[in-house]
């Protein structure tokens, strides 16, 4: 027989439905908030800066348009949340897309390395210009090297615009981004 340790999730967790719910909790323990739908009410939101407040959120939504959009909506209300995130890979089932689909390994993985915005400036950051100099932007391959680099940082797939914002929200420092291009650059 063979025993795994529990892994306890201290923040509270924002999935879609009811399946993500059941999903992250066969994985770990955590309590959630789900968001039933794209079209956040605020009373979903006063419930998630709540929880922000007192315990802590990490924001894990699907891998598709309706999950971005709904992820950008709280970081718009509620700032400084976590984010964690999963490919449509590991997304991906048989009739759908999205985190009831993910194995409990993955998800627990994804909310290990869940990233935190940061909200003051960040002027030291990464610049459009190494996104364009690093081949991310503009070229032919820009989407794959993405891929690999994003999958590098854990941050979710994005395009060249919503990569650069992420890059700034979760504060990721220039070594840190040169260390994940070499990483997309030798797979």
């Amino acid at each position: 027989m063979v025993f795994t340790e529990e892994l306890v999730v201290k923040e509270i967790i924002v999935v879609e439905g009811r399946e993500d719910t059941a999903a992250v909790q066969r994985a770990v323990k955590a309590e959630t908030i789900e968001t039933r739908g794209s079209a956040l009410n605020e009373e979903t939101i006063g419930m998630i800066r709540q929880a922000q407040a007192l315990r802590g959120v990490i924001v894990f939504t699907d891998p598709d348009f309706p999950g971005e959009k709904i992820r950008k909506q709280i970081s718009e209300a509620v700032p400084g949340v976590k984010h964690a995130f999963i490919t449509q890979a590991e997304a991906r089932g048989k009739k759908d897309l999205g985190v009831e689909n993910a194995s409990v390994r993955t998800i627990r993985r994804a909310l290990t390395a869940a990233k935190a915005e940061w909200t003051e400036e960040m002027s030291e950051l990464i610049s459009w210009e190494m996104l364009v100099d690093a081949g991310l932007i503009g070229e032919a391959d820009s989407r794959s090297k993405r891929i690999k680099l994003c999958e590098s940082l854990g941050i979710g797939y994005c395009n060249g615009k919503q990569l650069y914002k992420r890059l700034r929200m979760f504060r990721i420092e220039r070594e840190q981004f040169k260390r994940a291009i070499e990483e997309a650059n030798r797979t």
